[in-house]
């Protein structure tokens, strides 16, 4: 415990955040902001991984690199297919969070962690390729959906940040993780967040008479 809180908040929730009364069964970690070379080195030091085990750092500044590429692609494609010229994500911090759950026999059927909507603007996830549990809600039924583990696959939902800066193009996913086995399940997230100084507005092509500002 001592070694894990060593990976300390940046902003708020950015480092290790440890099981509560809330979500008893989580953990994680996190590195702010994973598209700096130096923060994920850092996060390695702030655990204790010893020069013997570079191959971890070399692991997850590849991984870091390669999620962050994507998360800027998928930024670029949004803009293009709404018409906008902009480079919507350039600047803006991402996080990055290992997710543990720890499952058991006597957990099975409660809640891994509550129902919630991802604050920042997009999330892009490796979700455990065995171990399932994750459920989004259908707005129109009102009924949660099982989002089966796909290997080899990434899992890609817009959060609170998108649906203002869309306009309410984009819809805030809400989702869940439920504890469906006695075992450990674990999930890798990069948050983009949203602009570090400036305020989240939806650019002017996306207001008019039809779709005022929310």
């Amino acid at each position: 415990m001592e070694i894990k809180q060593r990976n300390r908040d940046v902003i708020a929730g950015s480092g290790y955040v440890a099981p509560t009364n809330a979500n008893p069964l989580y953990e994680g970690f996190g590195v702010y902001d994973i598209g700096s070379t130096e923060a994920v080195h850092e996060f390695c030091s702030q655990v204790e991984a010893s020069p013997s085990q570079s191959f971890l750092q070399e692991t997850l500044v590849k991984y870091s690199e390669a999620v962050h590429e994507l998360a800027m692609d998928i930024g670029r494609k949004l803009c293009q297919s709404m018409g906008l010229d902009m480079d919507l994500f350039k600047g803006w911090p991402c996080q990055f969070r290992i997710n543990k759950y720890n499952f058991t026999p006597e957990s099975v059927g409660s809640s891994g962690v509550q129902i919630h909507t991802d604050s920042g603007f997009l999330t892009i996830l490796q979700d455990d390729d065995t171990v399932g549990g994750l459920e989004v809600l259908d707005e129109k039924s009102g009924a949660f959906v099982a989002v089966d583990p796909l290997p080899g696959s990434l899992l890609v939902n817009f959060g609170d940040t998108a649906k203002a800066w869309s306009n309410g193009r984009f819809c805030n996913v809400h989702h869940r993780v439920q504890c469906k086995e006695a075992a450990v399940r674990i999930s890798i997230a990069l948050f983009v967040l949203g602009p570090k100084e400036a305020a989240v507005e939806a650019p002017p092509e996306l207001v008019d008479a039809s779709t005022p500002p929310l």
